[in-house]
């Protein structure tokens, strides 16, 4: 059965060429040139993976994949002009997969898209559930429930908080995180862990005495298990 890839990109030639070289790799493709077509598609067309432009006529790439986060954990990959790091930040907070900065390689960009899937498809069995006090982390429905009371959280914050929390008291590195969670340790920034550290803090912070989201100076994090 073929793989399908949804590209949201205004720039008619970019899209094209990435509807040859999917095409040519064995995906499906849907085009969508703004934002508003391209979220209403992503309900018609259930792709496997999008490739997501960041600068869209009508809703913006921020918006179309904050809507998809909303509603599905299907790796996005951005796609953009803009390369700083603070864009890039943004875009993985949101929940983006991967992020590419034009002008890029096609076959690169093609390497990326498998790799996502990979991690997709690799998420293991299921009932990925883990239970604590007051706190239940359940990575198959990506739901979070502390202290009785569903807390909507972005899939790579579930993420996160599951492979931390699937290793009791082992610390993480930053570069580790990015590796295993995100999936690429090129990207080398550690900003994205603090801050998706940071946001978990609010959530949870308080909850139970039994653990914590702690920080160990100068290496990383653990999720600390005390009983």
């Amino acid at each position: 059965m073929s793989k399908r890839a949804l590209v949201v990109e205004d720039d008619a030639n970019i899209a094209e060429l990435l509807r040859l070289y999917l095409t040519k790799d064995g995906f499906d493709v849907m085009i969508a040139s703004d934002g508003n077509k391209g979220e209403a598609d992503f309900d018609l067309f259930q792709p496997d993976v999008v490739l997501l432009d960041l600068m869209l006529p009508g809703k913006d790439g921020w918006e179309v994949c904050r809507a998809i986060r909303a509603k599905s954990a299907t790796p996005i990959i951005m796609l953009t002009a803009k390369g700083e790091t603070n864009d890039k930040v943004t875009g993985l907070e949101m929940g983006a997969d991967d992020y590419v900065t034009k002008p890029f390689e096609v076959k690169e960009l093609i390497a990326r898209v498998h790799a996502v899937m990979r991690r997709t498809d690799n998420r293991g069995p299921l009932d990925k559930k883990l239970e604590f006090d007051k706190l239940e982390i359940n990575l198959d429905s990506y739901e979070l429930v502390v202290d009785g009371k569903k807390v909507d959280t972005p899939p790579k914050e579930m993420e996160l908080l599951y492979h931390l929390a699937s290793s009791p008291n082992r610390v993480f590195t930053r570069n580790q995180l990015l590796d295993e969670v995100w999936g690429f340790d090129y990207f080398g920034d550690s900003r994205t862990v603090d801050v998706h550290i940071k946001r978990l803090r609010e959530k949870l912070e308080g909850v139970s005495p039994k653990w914590n989201l702690k920080t160990v100076w100068g290496v990383g994090y653990k999720f600390e298990v005390t009983e």
